[in-house]
């Protein structure tokens, strides 16, 4: 078959088929022989199929790879599919690299689109139930802890939630009420096109009270915290978690929940009503000074009018969702992080994943609260 060392011979009798590999099998001589081996195991698919080692001179690791990828196609050989004559050595070397054969390429399935959509459908819907369980279960784990520090003070790491209280808050304060302030200005501004067609300018001011301090302050600060702090968390509990460092804590009897999980929760349960706070103010501020420069409603005018439309129950109305939010986007911030399974691209799609999750619980949240606050006319 080739002017190389190392050479086969295919024979068929009795409808078995016979392959006579020869020489020296060994890396250096088998460059010639691969594709024609390959060629070889595609046209065999399906049938028996003997080996007969009597004429190999030499084999090392990647001949025994070759011939047990022969021999193992991607259709099973029968019983009567074996090796012969092989010496001790070839048995045991062709035995121990069986395990590491390659998978066979499966060609994706093409069925009818509808049930491929509604299989798909199916299997995320179950991949979405089992999560839920999975983060249910943190949670639990998270209260459960929280529970036995408050029990044990001395168990609090004070330092690392105080140093997450500045990394995730108040170093996110410039951007949170940065944005917060062009969220009023741009609600003022588009309220007030509107209104003038109305001769209701002076209504700006309850349009941009209600809407920032019930919604918009809180919500975006929550936006912005999951994805500024909330991927940060899951990106260092899974670096950590690449690296074996939570490993070497449970080794050294650290528990991470105490040391990873629990400080970022409190840190960004307190944080995030001052935030919300901030943005809400700034949301204001933003509103009142388009309707000084846009609308002819001085700075006086807006706070009086403010101060006469706007309840108080406007301002807690927003508030009170803060820590809930904070504590979802903490929770799935360090679940994702400690689901991390040791590789880079693992630690980008949970990164990923957290931003996400943590999107879609705060908005789902922010709906539940809305239709609570109706039914108790709030």
């Amino acid at each position: 078959m080739t002017d190389s060392a190392a050479s086969f011979d295919i024979d068929v009798r009795q409808g078995v088929l016979k392959l006579a590999p020869r020489g020296d099998w060994r890396a250096r001589f088998l460059g010639g022989l691969d594709d024609p081996l390959r060629d070889f195991a595609d046209d065999s698919v399906g049938r028996d199929l003997v080996i007969d080692m009597a004429a190999v001179e030499r084999l090392d690791t990647v001949g025994a790879m070759m011939l047990q990828r022969t021999m193992h196609s991607c259709t099973s050989r029968t019983s009567t599919s074996e090796f012969l004559n092989a010496s001790e050595a070839q048995a045991a070397l062709l035995k121990q690299v069986e395990s590491h054969l390659d998978p066979c390429h499966v060609e994706p399935l093409h069925g009818n689109i509808v049930v491929v959509l509604i299989d798909r459908l199916g299997r995320g819907v179950a991949d979405a139930y089992f999560a839920s369980l999975e983060v249910m279960s943190f949670i639990g784990l998270t209260l459960s802890t929280a529970w036995r520090v408050l029990f044990n003070p001395k168990k609090m790491r004070w330092t690392s939630t105080v140093y997450h209280m500045e990394e995730a808050g108040l170093n996110a304060m410039p951007i949170v009420g940065l944005m917060s302030f062009l969220i009023g200005a741009v609600v003022a501004f588009m309220g007030a096109k509107i209104l003038r067609m109305f001769n209701a300018d002076i209504f700006t001011v309850e349009l941009v009270g209600i809407s920032v301090l019930r919604e918009f302050g809180v919500l975006l600060s929550a936006i912005l915290i999951a994805g500024r702090s909330g991927s940060a968390f899951t990106a260092q509990i899974g670096s950590m978690k690449i690296r074996e460092e939570i490993d070497a804590m449970r080794v050294l009897g650290l528990d991470p929940m105490e040391v990873l999980v629990l400080p970022r929760v409190i840190a960004l349960v307190i944080m995030l009503p001052i935030l919300a706070l901030v943005a809400s103010v700034l949301g204001v501020i933003g509103g009142g000074l388009v309707a000084a420069m846009a609308m002819d409603i001085s700075p006086a005018l807006f706070v009086s009018r403010f101060q006469e439309t706007i309840v108080i129950n406007h301002f807690w109305a927003g508030l009170i969702k803060a820590p809930f939010f904070a504590f979802v986007i903490a929770i799935i911030g360090c679940f994702q992080g400690m689901e991390v399974e040791g590789s880079a691209e693992s630690l980008g799609q949970r990164t990923t994943l957290s931003v996400v999750q943590a999107l879609f619980l705060v908005i789902l949240i922010d709906a539940f609260f809305a239709m609570f606050y109706l039914e108790i006319d709030f």
